[in-house]
């Protein structure tokens, strides 16, 4: 039976770690609000980066370049959250709305500014997260959480001090669904042997056809666990 509002007895807080430029994290997140609404949950969105979890053997930690893809859409994060974790959740949703929706990039300052002004924020904060070196603090720490977990990607959901990969999805289901779903993410925490569960084959057209946006606005190569990856479905026999 699902879970209802006025039935609810579960969790009512959670850390969700989040990259901007993961597209799987961004339909999650999508579910995770509509279960907070639903229920009344505090989310507290934290950060993970895959640049650096991904990092080539030669290259600049993002934290070591003057600007960089989700970092850098991190670290105004960062500014924003220390105001509120609501301006926070606002820049998560826009800027995940323009990279994998609109096939916009966010990750252009110039995107960047014009996002801010769409949430009410100063978009003068692309220049003061630049200058404010501290966020790169804030970032590092709650990147290191999750890898100190055992974690290696993101959504990264956390209860306390338990830690959950996913759920990973790509169709956020919403309303009574929402709810169901959340009933099993929480159903898990009874299992902590209980390491995966995986629907097999995957929908590759599906993956692609929904992540189209993202694919066509991205200025960088998917790694996944150190190996570059393509979301093409195969060709047909």
């Amino acid at each position: 039976m699902t879970i209802t509002p006025e039935t609810y007895d579960g969790p009512t807080e959670v850390d969700f770690h989040f990259d901007v430029m993961c597209p799987w994290a961004y339909q999650t997140s999508i579910w995770m609000r509509d279960v907070r609404d639903q229920l009344g949950l505090t989310v507290n969105w934290k950060f993970f980066s895959l640049e650096e979890v991904n990092l080539r053997e030669g290259k600049k930690h993002p934290w070591e370049r003057d600007w960089s893809y989700g970092w850098s859409m991190m670290r105004i994060g960062a500014i924003l959250r220390r105001e509120s974790m609501d301006l926070l959740d606002q820049w998560y949703a826009v800027s995940g709305e323009a990279l994998h929706v609109d096939g916009n990039r966010p990750h252009n300052p110039d995107v960047a500014r014009h996002l801010l002004e769409q949430i009410g924020a100063d978009p003068g904060i692309v220049e003061l997260s630049i200058d404010d070196q501290s966020t790169h603090d804030e970032i590092k720490a709650e990147h290191q959480r999750v890898i100190d977990s055992g974690g290696f990607g993101v959504p990264t959901l956390y209860f306390g001090d338990t830690a959950i990969f996913g759920p990973v999805l790509l169709d956020p289901p919403t309303g009574k669904a929402a709810l169901r779903m959340w009933e099993l993410v929480i159903g898990w925490l009874e299992f902590p042997h209980l390491y995966e569960i995986q629907h097999m084959p995957r929908d590759e057209k599906k993956i692609f056809d929904t992540f189209r946006p993202y694919l066509e606005a991205r200025d960088w190569v998917s790694i996944n666990r150190g190996k570059e990856v393509g979301f093409e479905p195969a060709a047909a026999d």
